[in-house]
Parts: structure tokens; C-alpha cells; sequence
């Protein structure tokens, strides 16, 4: 591949990934905050990217990789969710909102599957090449929050709970939509081919569950994303309440600790194992939210840049683990279709079920008051932040415990799985 195409993917991916992390690191301060939805409504505009991660791969199995070049399916979605993304920005009614946002997420979910089909089409060493074009994207999403921040610091002041970063998410993916156009044909590889909802949703892979030790995987990824869906959705809503500033810069610690702790995974991994390495990874969850509910914006302001910092273990060694686990666990036909199978009911069902949770959860533990502050009356919204957060908590620890008790280790050799480490972040931030 050559420096040209190499800097055209790289490119790619930074926006790619910067569109994702303007809008939706933020959308629970905005709703919250700004516009005073509540908890549920909060939540359910987060599942909307659950909805879409459901139906994406029909879409892109169905129509992307059977009639058109990727490039152009890319560049279209881009265009038509860039003026989706800022009608989404003027919009300040729940049901509304929710719909636009929907639709919004139907045209971006099936780019994330879209970009990695024009890398890999250019590609001649895919496990060399692919880490060092994908961490773009990673610098992408960071480079989204730290611009928000100091848009904030110089120009809009409490930015995180305005329309501006959607405005943002809404440029970049027109940026998005028309540096499309300009990428390496991808023509479609499928063209001609049957395809069934059952092979594209990879509801093939349900054979595996006769083996228990898969069954508890795969039922432990689902709830797992439950509590998972809570820091989404809620984190940078908690931050900005308990007086915290520059929250968007600061979360993207998380994303810097997730490209640290996948370079040191191949160690860990030769020693612990695939149990160990997924138990440690919830784990994390359950001390990231402990951290959470006892932390505060002041004295204790260390515990919650602590659980941020933790995200390279949350992510890094339950996910990436339970995708290398996957790999080597299903039969070389069904691996595709296993893989997919996990992305549905975590990024999928999981989130979805998880949003709607955590929305009610959050709603029942907060209240909205009137005031009337120098004649003006205003409503104020408040948290019951150490209640919230305990629910995600002991959820995790339920799942850690269960887990513990129930799955097998394969033990099929930790050093050969240590070497299918590929030292770049996954699907989500």
C-alpha cells in the first residue's frame, strides 16, 4: 500500500471516528442540562445507535456489498445523516428528537462496517497494515473531545450542554460525506450472491451455544452492556453536575488508556489467560462505578479520573478478550458469523436493553424543581448520583460472580491466543 492511499485511509478514519465522538460523548449533558429531558428520554436516545447496529448489517449485506461501490454508499449516508445530525440540533422535544436521532444512527452504524471494507480493499498484509490505519480513528474521537473543550474555554462557555457539538458531528459528516467521494473504489464484493437475514445477523453461530462455557459468554457480553450503557449515556452528564470542567477533554483519558493497556495485552495474556482476562475487565466495571458513587468534584475528584483512566481495562479486556475467544473457539466457517453474532447482542441488543434501563433507573433518582431566580422562573434538575450509580455496580459484581462460578477456561493455549492481539481499539469508543 503507499503513503498516499495510506494517508487517504488514515484521513478517513480520523473523521470517521471525530463525527462519533462531537455528538455523542456529550448528548447526555445537552439532553440533561441543557434541555431538561429526563433520565428515560436521555436513555432512549441512546439506544438509537443500538436500533441501528441491529438493522446495519441487513443494510450492508443486503444492498452496500451487492450493488454499490462502498465508497459511494459511504459518501451518501454521510451527506444525508450530516443534515439529519443538525436538524437533530434544533429539535428540543423527546419523541422528536428520538426519531431524528434514530435516523441518524441508521446512516451512520452501517459506515463503521463500510470503512473497514475500503481499508481492507487496499490491503496486500491486512494484520500489519489494518492497527496502524484504524488508530486514526481512536485520535479521531480523542481530537472530538479536546476541540470541544477548547471551544468551550474560548468562545461558548458551558458548550457541553448546547447544540454546538451535534453542529460539529453535523460539518465533519458532510467533510465526511464529500472526502467519500475521493476514496479508492471498493466495488461491491457480493454482487450476485443469496443472501439470508439469518448468514448477515450470523443467527448461524447459535450452534454454538451447546458448548456451556460459549453459552455463558455470550449471555454475560449481553448483561454486561447493561451497566455499560450507563457511562455512555450518563458520565459526562455526572461530570459536568458535580462541578467538574473540560469533561470532554477528560474523557477521552479513556481512549488513551484504551491504546495503552491493548499494547501491554499480549502480556497479560500469557499469564492470565482468557478467564482471568475476562473477569478483570468486569471487574473493572465494578470498580469503576464504585469509584463513581463514593468519588466527588473535590476532595475525592481522583476516584473519578480514575474510573476514566479505567477504560483500557473495560473495554480492552472483556471485549477485545471475548473477540479473540470467539475466534478461536468457532470453526473457521463460522467465524464471521460468530463474530457478528457477539456484535448484535452486545452492541446491539445488549445496549439497547441497557439504555432503556439506565433511563429509567436515572429518571426515578432524580427530581426537577421550579425555582424563580431574580423574578425569572427556572426548573433545576437534581441527582441522586450515589444511588445511580450503585446500580451499575452491583449488576457488574452479580455478572463478575456468576461468571467466576460458571465458565470454563479453554486454556487452548494463552501464549498463541497472546499473539492474535492486535494492538488497535475496536468497533466502540
Amino acid at each position: 500500500m503507499n503513503m498516499s492511499i495510506r494517508v487517504q485511509l488514515s484521513v478517513m478514519m480520523f473523521v470517521q471516528f471525530f463525527v462519533w465522538g462531537a455528538w455523542f460523548v456529550t448528548m447526555g449533558n445537552y439532553l440533561g442540562a441543557g434541555l431538561e429531558f429526563e433520565g428515560s428520554d436521555i436513555g432512549r436516545a441512546y439506544s438509537t445507535t443500538g436500533y441501528a447496529a441491529i438493522l446495519s448489517p441487513l443494510f450492508v449485506g443486503m444492498v452496500a456489498d451487492r450493488f454499490f461501490s462502498a465508497q459511494r454508499v459511504m459518501g451518501v449516508l454521510h451527506l444525508l445523516g450530516a443534515g439529519l445530525m443538525y436538524w437533530a440540533s434544533t429539535i428540543t422535544t423527546p419523541g422528536m428528537f428520538f426519531w431524528v436521532v434514530l435516523a441518524y444512527a441508521m446512516c451512520y452504524m452501517p459506515t463503521l462496517a463500510l470503512v473497514n471494507s475500503i481499508s481492507f480493499n487496499q490491503m496486500t498484509n491486512p494484520e500489519k497494515e489494518f492497527p496502524g490505519i484504524r488508530v486514526a480513528g481512536t485520535l479521531g474521537w480523542i481530537a472530538a473531545g479536546l476541540f470541544i473543550t477548547l471551544l468551550g474555554s474560548i468562545a461558548f462557555e458551558g458548550i457541553e450542554a448546547t447544540a454546538i457539538p451535534f453542529k460539529m458531528a453535523a460539518v465533519a459528516s458532510l467533510v465526511m460525506g464529500v472526502i467519500s467521494f475521493t476514496l479508492p473504489d471498493t466495488p461491491p464484493k457480493g454482487k450476485g450472491q443469496k443472501a439470508t437475514v439469518v448468514d448477515l445477523l450470523g443467527l448461524d453461530a447459535l450452534a454454538l451455544m451447546k458448548d456451556r462455557s460459549f453459552l455463558i459468554f455470550a449471555i454475560s457480553s449481553l448483561l454486561i452492556c447493561i451497566p455499560l450503557a450507563f457511562y455512555y449515556s450518563f458520565a459526562n452528564l455526572f461530570f459536568n453536575d458535580t462541578g467538574m470542567t473540560g469533561v470532554a477533554a477528560k474523557m477521552t483519558m479513556g481512549q488513551m488508556s484504551e491504546v495503552a493497556f491493548m499494547i501491554v495485552m499480549p502480556f497479560f495474556f500469557a499469564r492470565l489467560g482468557v478467564k482471568k482476562m475476562l473477569l478483570f475487565g468486569m471487574l473493572a466495571w465494578v470498580i469503576r462505578y464504585a469509584l463513581f458513587a463514593f468519588g466527588n468534584g473535590e476532595g475525592l475528584v481522583f476516584m473519578f479520573y480514575g474510573g476514566i483512566l479505567l477504560h483500557g481495562i473495560c473495554y480492552d479486556f472483556f471485549f477485545v478478550t471475548g473477540q479473540i475467544y470467539v475466534d478461536k473457539e468457532a470453526p473457521e466457517a463460522m467465524r464471521s458469523n460468530a463474530q457478528g453474532f457477539i456484535a448484535l447482542i452486545t452492541y446491539g441488543v445488549g445496549m439497547v436493553i441497557g439504555n432503556e434501563i439506565a433511563g429509567r433507573w436515572v429518571g426515578s433518582h432524580s427530581e426537577t424543581v421550579e425555582n424563580v431566580v431574580d423574578g425569572v422562573a427556572a426548573s433545576v434538575t437534581t441527582y441522586d448520583w450515589q444511588g445511580i450509580w450503585m446500580m451499575p455496580t452491583i449488576m457488574a459484581l452479580v455478572i463478575v460472580i456468576g461468571f467466576a462460578i460458571l465458565f470454563k477456561d479453554p486454556g487452548n493455549g494463552n501464549a498463541e491466543v497472546a499473539e492474535a492481539v492486535d494492538p488497535v481499539p475496536g468497533p466502540t469508543e
